[in-house]
């Protein structure tokens, strides 16, 4: 004997069956109406796999949404989750992004050795304008450390930490 709940659920899986074999169906039917317009029109082959990849993805996230919604996920809440995760997972990227690239730089200066603890050098800021000058006294991971010079290259007191990513996007000048 079937229960007023095993008819919902069988409606319920029956819904999610029909959307997975409406999907599929249109998914076949646009693809094919896109090989034709292609020979039709005569477009170049390399557009081709592009359209067919956004015509799918289109095509099988509406069913997820469809087949979602069917099984009681509101889209409200989904687009909200969906919301969130984009919005962390931007600040974290530009977070890694940055750290990573300063983490690389200190690699390439220990590669290409530009200079060394003990150098003088100097950052330029462009060439008509002069830059931070000093000792390089220390380069970790993030930071190179930089003992300030004033022109008669007179150790100031002060220190500069520059990201290591900077000597890579500026002119450096080196005396050693």
């Amino acid at each position: 004997m079937v229960t007023q709940e095993g008819l919902a659920q069988l409606l319920v899986l029956a819904q999610v069956v029909g959307i997975i074999v409406a999907a599929w169906l249109l998914r076949r039917l646009v693809l094919r109406l896109i090989r034709r317009m292609s020979e039709a029109y005569n477009l170049p082959a390399t557009s081709l796999p592009g359209g067919r990849r956004l015509v799918s993805l289109l095509i099988n996230t509406a069913a997820l949404l469809l087949i979602l919604q069917r099984l009681g996920v509101s889209g409200t809440v989904l687009w909200t989750a969906f919301s969130g995760f984009v919005a962390v997972g931007a600040v974290a990227f530009f977070a890694a992004w940055s750290v990573l690239s300063n983490i690389f730089c200190t690699l390439l200066i220990f590669s290409t050795n530009p200079f060394r603890i003990g150098d003088r050098i100097e950052v330029l800021e462009n060439g008509e304008k002069p830059g931070f000058k000093g000792r390089v006294t220390d380069i970790n991971l993030i930071y190179t450390t930089l003992e300030e010079l004033n022109t008669e290259a007179v150790a100031t007191g002060t220190v500069l930490q520059v990201p290591n990513n900077m000597f890579f996007q500026r002119a450096v000048r080196r005396w050693r």
